[in-house]
């Protein structure tokens, strides 16, 4: 009888006994939520049997695997629906994503009109319950045979290594190349919803076909379903791409695309932005320093980004002799900067920071509004050190980082990332770094996963993933350790014993992009900034044209105080002037009529159509002020006084 090694227990199961009976056994009378088994640290089939000393781990649908498994299944559903109501439908590919699926189809024409109609046919796929089985190939030829009549397949399986094990899920009447692994059975599935349907080339080369492409979500039971659904539904009450143009924040052009153009208003938060990023690095002993837009290739074949990064690049000739980028990233200008002048050890660590503008070339499909641009601004810094100093300068950063997400009340998580395939440097430099990365996040006392082989190339990296109101996640920030830019550079500092010594840099960026981090916090916030951001805090209406001189003093005594503030001084009723402040989220709506007039005070309005009442201005003044300067993100009138 074997012996399974499960959460540091061992189950006696009896022979030939699979990871299902082992879910089984342990869920007793329970329903088993279980939907895939980790095997020595492999994803398996529930039906996989077990061995003496196997170590397992269940896997349900709220960890990473359970929903990669479940959404990967209902690709498969999807594209047998598909193709049993358009048998010349060839499906292609279809992946699990962040939130759910797509299968990619080739000879489809639909719409989403269509939907209803595939939607009944899933329900029905699901109803019979098949149970996805694996088929093992003895060979390519075998495999080629299996799907002669679909040339996508076959250009997968022309992609395998000769001795690679090739594989694929039987499920029903459908027959799929599939490396696995599945559900049980459909039955899992209660709840499914197609969502949109798009183009798509294959293998995402602009050069090839155009496929149909169909997005979906699924889930164990209905409620998760419906959770979603209305998260999907504030999201596009939030959908920064609408709400920025709406308050006339930014816009974009054909002439200049994925370039974003900042309208005033947009230009008021950017300030704020900027105002705040300046002060917490001046505060935590940064240098700020901008350096040119565009520099030699030969910087770049220097710093290796001609080499890894070029298909990336924006290059032109200005002559015959010489050709030049314009910068994808800050970190070799400030390579440049450092070699200006003879560096000590007594200088260090050394904190270089760059609010600067950057372009990258992106596909165009790739482009969306703010989120993926191909002009933007990172809030990079660089900081220089010695290796006794890397995880006191990491821990630092942690609490700058902690310090800033939490002024505009984002949560965040970290995330380890490893030497991807394409990179420089040796194995102990990398070795060195991600060990010094880890025991940071370790003495800080904070959880972080590991992300294999998603480093920079020239170093490991520590990523910052922010979660909104909607609790999205969305990759920000960013700490390297990078040994390798400095030797490119032959950066060296005179270390205490008169040795010239080459320097362990830190690359980091909090915002990341500005432009991404913008588009978080407008749908993080509903486009309803805080006081300290607002592009307009404060809008003054009178009730009557007689109360306009009385307004107009207000004004003067706002502006005087440093707030922006105008008046609403048209001939339209109050309820629609009101209703338009609101609809501006505009902060605080200061109305005036002969009362306000007579004791010299002022009736105040808080966004979200809270009427707070009569009050002093001064009063009103001092009480916003604090709310400035402090940074609040909620108005300190919250109740009728």
């Amino acid at each position: 009888m074997p012996k399974i090694r499960y959460e540091k227990k061992e189950i006696d199961l009896p022979s030939g006994a699979s990871a299902k009976d082992l879910a089984e056994k342990l869920a007793l009378n329970a329903p088993d939520q279980s939907l895939v088994a980790s095997i020595n640290g492999k994803l398996r089939d529930l039906s996989e049997k077990l061995c003496d000393q196997d170590l397992v781990e269940l896997v349900h649908f709220d960890q990473l695997e359970g929903k990669e498994t479940f959404w990967h299944t209902s690709a498969h559903v999807l594209a047998q629906a598909v193709v049993r109501l358009w048998p010349e439908a060839l499906p292609t590919i279809g992946p699990p994503i962040k939130d759910g699926f797509y299968y990619d189809f080739a000879n489809l024409s639909l719409s989403e009109e269509d939907f209803p109609r595939i939607e009944k046919e899933i329900k029905k796929i699901i109803s019979e319950n098949f149970k996805p089985r694996l088929h093992f190939f003895k060979s390519k030829e075998e495999a080629f045979k299996a799907f002669e009549s679909n040339p996508y397949k076959k250009e997968i399986i022309e992609g395998f290594e000769q001795e690679s094990q090739i594989t694929a899920y039987e499920q029903g009447d459908f027959f799929d190349l599939c490396r696995g692994p599945h559900l049980p059975n459909l039955g899992k599935i209660k709840a499914f919803k197609l969502l949109k349907t798009s183009g798509a080339y294959w293998r995402g080369d602009s050069d090839k076909e155009m496929l149909t492409r169909i997005y979906g979500i699924s889930f164990p039971d209905r409620a998760q379903m419906q959770a979603y659904l209305f998260m999907l539904e504030e999201a596009k009450k939030r959908d920064h791409r609408c709400v920025g143009p709406r308050l006339d924040l930014f816009s974009f052009k054909e002439e200049a695309p994925g370039m974003p153009f900042f309208h005033p208003k947009g230009v008021t938060i950017w300030d704020h932005l900027f105002d705040f990023w300046k002060e917490v690095h001046l505060k935590n002993g940064y240098q700020i320093i901008k350096t040119p837009q565009m520099m030699t290739k030969e910087l770049w074949t220097t710093s290796g980004h001609w080499e890894h990064y070029r298909e990336n690049m924006f290059t032109c000739k200005v002559s015959k002799e010489r050709e030049f980028a314009i910068k994808p990233m800050n970190c070799p200008g400030c390579m440049l900067y450092y070699k200006t002048h003879t560096q000590s050890y007594r200088q260090f660590p050394l904190r270089v920071a760059e609010f600067g503008h950057v372009h990258r070339r992106e596909p165009s499909g790739a482009l969306n509004g703010l989120f993926r641009v191909q002009s933007f601004h990172q809030d990079d810094a660089h900081l220089f050190m010695k290796p006794d100093q890397i995880e006191d300068e990491v821990l630092n950063l942690l609490y700058l980082v902690k310090s800033i997400y939490e002024t505009f009340g984002l949560s965040y998580t970290f995330e380890i990332s490893t030497r991807p395939k394409k990179s420089i440097g040796t194995d102990a430099d990398w070795e060195i770094a991600t060990q010094s990365l880890q025991k940071a996040l370790e003495t800080a006392q904070v959880p972080y996963q590991i992300n294999e082989g998603d480093g920079a190339f020239y170093g490991p990296k520590i990523d910052l993933n922010v979660q909104d109101v909607l609790k999205r996640q969305w990759q920000c920030g960013t700490i390297q350790l990078d040994m390798a830019l400095p030797e490119r550079f032959d950066l060296t500092y005179k270390d205490a014993d008169g040795t010239l010594k080459r320097p362990v840099m830190i690359h980091r960026a909090i915002f990341g992009s500005i432009e991404r981090f913008l588009a978080i916090l407008i749908e993080h916030l509903g486009g309803k900034f805080p006081l300290w951001m607002s592009p307009l805090p404060i809008r003054l209406i009178p009730i009557a044209k007689t109360h306009l001189p009385y307004v107009e003093k207000i004004k003067k005594q706002i502006d005087a105080a440093h707030f922006d503030c105008d008046i609403d001084a048209s001939e339209e009723s109050m309820g629609k002037k009101v209703r338009r402040a609101q609809l501006s989220q505009i902060n605080y709506v200061l109305t005036v009529g002969d009362r306000e007039r007579e004791k010299q005070t002022v009736n105040l309005r808080v966004r979200d159509s809270l009427v707070y009442g009569e009050i002093r201005l001064d009063h009103f003044l001092k009480k916003i002020g604090i709310e400035y300067k402090e940074r609040h993100l909620v108005s300190p009138y919250r109740a009728v006084s």
